[in-house]
């Protein structure tokens, strides 16, 4: 019997060195293909890039997994041990395989085997980081053998806190979110400091299966999930029973964070933000590579532009009349369904979508359906107002095949049916106002000239409506806003704001074709100083200006001072006839502001890596001495400003100086109700096609221009002056309450002598037309009379030629008028 039973066992022990060769060889079959796990010590996953204001607001976010990367000491204990009991409790334990817990699951296994049930897998957290970062995600043996061996590699190549921060940082947890930080801001709108029990408890419910556990699709699930995972930090000792027990009372509470852009009114700038970064470094580094952007813009002048270029094209376009409702649904039924599919302004959060129920002569009924979140889920409300007749009083004249009819009641404009815009009236219940998305757009930025950080930028009535970003994209004619560079170079090559200019008649010839420009108002004025040419922005002195020094020179001034890339030297272009940018016009007016020093426009402060480092910084000048260890009685340190001079200095306060005239005297003169010391100058197209207005503070430049995007007439009488310099007031009235009128500095050795206004020469003691007029070192009013364009014997000269392109120029409607 005993040799028997030793003959079995003989026979057991080869058997079983058999499986165990086997097995070996199996294994060690496996093991040639497995990937390298060393991989994981230069993890670098794809995390969100975030763009802020100069304040720190959060702007937008940009990626392809919605994750930000956390070190393990920046995970709270509380959000560790919820994972750990949901996932692992053994974790740090075991060498990378829960024997105990692979036992259970076996047994489970063979229990469920042919019942169809899935089966349990058993994972511990060093397996998952084997199969999510090393392998596939098949549900096969050979798959699980290899992430077993894996995990044991990993457990001895990297500590328990390393896997831990890799596994927490990896998982995908629904609602395209990645890894627990990007988790609690998705879900939570928190830092993961901030998560309580309970929301750590449904975060570690989530990564067993995101869709299951679905915050609304089946929250009953979830927090059933929910409740076991705290269960389990109670029996594991993490939390008191006391603890476990309020957490589990507590509702979900999940309030999902919406992706795309979070700052109001910042839509324009933060889309051109994000076009700079996938420019510089490539959609990759967008979306995957964790990028910090601080930008220049300020929010509170952001919301201060917004509001001031909405007005004012509101204005503008409501004096046109009323072009209709947005569309028509049926009331017949339940009017609010059709009604939420009608797409509205989501950027213009003061205006409502509505449907007219009724309407008479006294004004509409009408019903809304506003939305408002309850635990994530929009709940749609159906409530009912009224327009009166004097809330929509523009509408009674209203577009009617292109033509304008007067109507004579409400019912006459709108039916039962019509999709309106409406805003709710101050101070009111249930009273609203009829709106209308104006059709006239413009663009608008303000800007530090000493920097060239862009602080905000209006780049049209309606992000929702519109993304093209007419501050950055849209090439309008600048008109008379450019003769500043015009008069600029004039006067940074000899000429002085006392130089007399022939304000009167001139015909340019070039072969069969003759050019002859004409003042806004018709009239002419005879000899005037240059001060009187841009205060009343006179185009015939404007071209005999720069018929007189040369086309050449104008062209070299407008290139340097980045108006344009090459401009052609034709006399139309003087009265900007070509076509530039705001940004490009505010940059240029900026360099004038800035003591002819040039600037480089930036949205853009500093971009720093995942890690913290600064890759790009705006702010490039030097500052010698900076970084001292200690003070010692030294200087000050310097910053070095190596800026190129695009201007001399004196010019830059000389046309500076000008154009104070013009919002004091001149074109400008709206903007002078302000009581500021501002520089500006208005600008209208041919046709009255485009108004603009830019000026500037000795520390804000501000332009924007008005038009529509198909380029037509605004209307006779149309001025920059009239449109545009009211949008500037507006703006500048806010964004300037609270800060100190500061005047414009006077270069050292300008000298400042009385000239007679007229004729540009010395003023006589008790002259009535004596004005102050500043001169550079070397120079002073002219001892006898002279101007410039007139002929020998007194007559107006005439002279220039045109060639076929500065033709095309002219036809076009080269000349900015004023």
């Amino acid at each position: 019997m005993i040799r028997l039973i030793g003959y079995f066992f003989g026979i057991g022990t080869a058997l079983a060195l058999l499986v165990a060769a086997g097995v070996a060889i199996y294994i060690s079959h496996l093991s040639k293909d497995l990937p390298d796990y060393e991989v994981l010590a230069k993890y670098e996953p794809p995390v969100t890039t975030r763009i802020h204001a100069s304040d720190g607001a959060l702007m937008a976010e940009y990626a392809r997994e919605r994750r930000l990367y956390l070190p393990i000491q920046a995970v709270p204990d509380r959000v560790k041990a919820a994972f750990l009991s949901a996932e692992d409790k053994n974790f740090y334990n075991h060498p990378g395989i829960d024997m105990t817990g692979l036992g259970r699951a076996v047994m489970v296994n063979l229990q469920n085997f042919g019942s169809g049930k899935r089966q349990v897998g058993a994972s511990t957290i060093t397996q998952q980081v084997a199969k999510n970062f090393l392998l596939s995600s098949d549900q096969t043996y050979e798959r699980k053998i290899k992430e077993m061996i894996l995990a044991f590699r990993i457990e001895q190549a990297y500590s328990k806190d390393r896997i831990l921060e890799l596994y927490l940082n990896e998982i995908f947890f629904g609602l395209g979110a990645y890894g627990v930080a990007g988790a609690a801001l998705t879900y939570f709108d928190k830092a993961v400091n901030e998560l309580t029990v309970a929301e750590a408890a449904y975060l570690a419910a989530l990564p067993k299966g995101p869709s299951n556990y679905h915050p609304f699709k089946y929250a009953d699930r979830a927090i059933e999930r929910r409740n076991w995972v705290i269960d389990q930090m109670v029996d594991n000792g993490y939390v008191t029973q006391e603890e476990g027990a309020k957490a589990k009372a507590e509702p979900l509470g999940v309030k999902p964070r919406r992706s795309g852009t979070y700052l109001f009114a910042g839509e324009y700038f933060t889309e051109e933000v994000r076009r700079q970064i996938s420019a510089r470094y490539g959609e990759n580094a967008l979306y995957e590579g964790g990028l910090s952007v601080r930008t220049t813009l300020n929010p509170k002048m952001q919301l201060i532009a917004r509001k001031a270029m909405q007005n004012g094209l509101m204005k503008f376009d409501t004096l046109r009349g009323y072009r209709g409702p947005v569309k028509t649904i049926s009331v017949s039924g339940d009017w609010g369904v059709p009604l939420s599919e009608v797409k509205g302004l989501d950027d213009v959060p003061e205006w409502s979508l509505a449907v007219v129920l009724d309407s008479s002569e006294s004004g509409l009924s009408i019903g809304l359906r506003p939305t408002r979140q309850i635990s994530g889920e929009l709940v749609k409300d159906r409530i009912e107002g009224t327009v009166s007749r004097d809330d929509m009083s523009f509408a009674m004249r209203h577009v009617v095949d292109g033509k304008t009819v007067k109507a004579k009641s409400p019912a006459d404009v709108l039916k039962p049916g019509d999709v309106i815009f409406v805003q709710k009236k101050e101070g009111t219940d249930g009273a609203y106002i009829l709106r209308q998305a104006p059709e006239v757009e413009g663009g608008m930025i303000a800007m530090d000239p000493h920097t060239g950080r862009v602080l905000a930028m209006v780049g049209g009535f309606s992000y929702s409506q519109s993304e093209f970003n007419r501050a950055t994209q849209a090439m309008r004619q600048p008109g008379s806003s450019f003769k500043p560079i015009v008069y600029s170079a004039a006067l940074d090559n000899g000429y002085t704001p006392a130089s007399v200019i022939m304000d009167g008649p001139i015909t340019i010839k070039s072969g069969n074709t003759t050019w002859t420009p004409k003042n806004y108002d018709g009239r002419t004025a005879g000899p005037a100083t240059l001060r009187s040419g841009i205060e009343r922005s006179r185009n015939l002195m404007t071209v005999r200006l720069a018929n007189d020094m040369g086309m050449k020179l104008v062209a070299e001034y407008a290139e340097r001072f980045g108006v344009y890339d090459r401009l052609a030297p034709y006399l139309p272009m003087a009265l900007g006839s070509g076509e530039t940018t705001v940004m490009r016009m505010v940059s240029a007016y900026s360099i004038m502001a800035n003591g002819g020093k040039s600037i480089k426009p930036t949205l853009i402060d500093r971009i720093q890596d995942r890690y913290g480092k600064t890759v790009y910084r705006q702010d490039e000048r030097g500052c010698e001495n900076c970084n001292a260890a200690e003070w010692q009685n030294q200087p000050e340190p310097e910053l070095i400003d190596n800026s190129e001079q695009v201007l001399d200095p004196m010019t830059a306060y000389q046309i500076t100086s000008m154009m104070e005239g013009v919002v004091e005297r001149g074109t400008g003169a709206t903007v002078a109700e302000l009581g500021r010391h501002i520089a500006g100058k208005t600008g209208t197209t041919n046709d009255e096609k485009d108004t603009w207005f830019i000026g500037y503070t000795p520390n804000l430049v501000v332009g924007l221009y008005m038009g529509y995007d198909q380029p037509k007439g605004l209307g006779k009488g149309a001025t920059g002056g009239g449109l545009a310099a009211p949008i500037f007031k507006d703006f500048m009235r806010v964004a300037l309450d609270g800060t100190p009128n500061v005047d414009f500095q006077v270069p050292e050795g300008m000298k400042l002598i009385a000239i007679n206004r007229k004729t540009g020469m010395a003023a006589n003691p008790g002259d009535p037309g004596a004005f102050i007029e500043a001169f550079k070192p070397g120079t002073g009013p002219a001892d006898s009379y002279w101007v410039i364009g007139m002929g020998a014997d007194g007559s107006n000269a005439s002279g220039g030629a045109l060639s076929p392109q500065a033709n095309q120029a002219i036809q076009s409607g080269g000349g900015g008028l004023y």
